[in-house]
């Protein structure tokens, strides 16, 4: 599949081939959920809390008289039927963890598989080169409109801090823009948002690097292991 590549004023000067074999061929709408949902999960915190009535601050005077008032007994306000109360069952746990495991093989196919479908609905942007002379958030604003980008976009950068910069600087006052690093790039991200914006270097570094090894190599012959001294 032949997939246009952008300059930043928005004119295609060329298209870039992706195999949409190595992709995965076909989407698949299973795999792709259960590694949002794993990625979701484990950007919990997990660190959620309630407090009793124990722990609620404030005076502890009888609100009003134990008989006579044919109103209910209660003692002071912070009981959980009143507003500010405590919580008839608070949490006190003191850490949850809500992590899910997947296989490594099946989240970079996952990812892959995401990466296929933004390019079967023409949602990704690839560019010849996202180089800024200096950091100014009007050229990024103008770039995406040259894109005809008009719902939130992901844009990914270089990993070197120098060469990525400019663009990150002049990106990151954008509300409709996330900008990451390219080596990041995750199914969880491309599908919270609607377009893809990335350098077509960067795109065939990712397609070539770690997340290609998708079957035993991945295991026997990781990319990026260190040799044991």
């Amino acid at each position: 599949m032949d997939v246009p590549v952008y300059n930043m004023q928005g004119e295609s000067v060329g298209t870039m081939s992706i195999d949409e074999a190595s992709l995965g061929g076909e989407v698949n709408p299973s795999l792709i959920k259960q590694a949002y949902v794993r990625y979701h999960a484990n950007r919990r915190q997990g660190s959620s809390r309630t407090k009793s009535r124990s722990q609620i601050k404030g005076s502890t005077r009888k609100i009003y008289k134990q008989k006579g008032t044919g109103r209910a007994r209660h003692g002071n306000k912070k009981a959980n039927l009143f507003k500010g109360g405590g919580c008839a069952h608070s949490k006190t746990r003191t850490h949850a963890d809500y992590r899910q495991e997947m296989p490594r093989k099946m989240r970079r196919k996952a990812n892959r598989n995401a990466l296929l479908s933004k390019v079967i609905d023409g949602e990704i942007r690839v560019m010849d080169s996202l180089a800024f002379g200096e950091p100014r958030t009007k050229a990024f604003e103008a770039m995406l409109s040259a894109l005809k980008i008009d719902r939130r976009a992901l844009v990914a950068l270089s990993a070197d801090p120098q060469s990525s910069r400019n663009a990150r600087l002049s990106g990151r006052n954008c509300s409709d823009a996330t900008l990451i690093r390219s080596c990041e790039l995750t199914c969880f991200e491309m599908l919270n948002h609607r377009y893809l914006v990335i350098e077509r270097g960067e795109l065939e570094a990712w397609l070539s690097g770690v997340s290609s090894q998708t079957d035993k190599r991945a295991r026997h012959e990781a990319m990026g292991r260190r040799e044991s001294a």
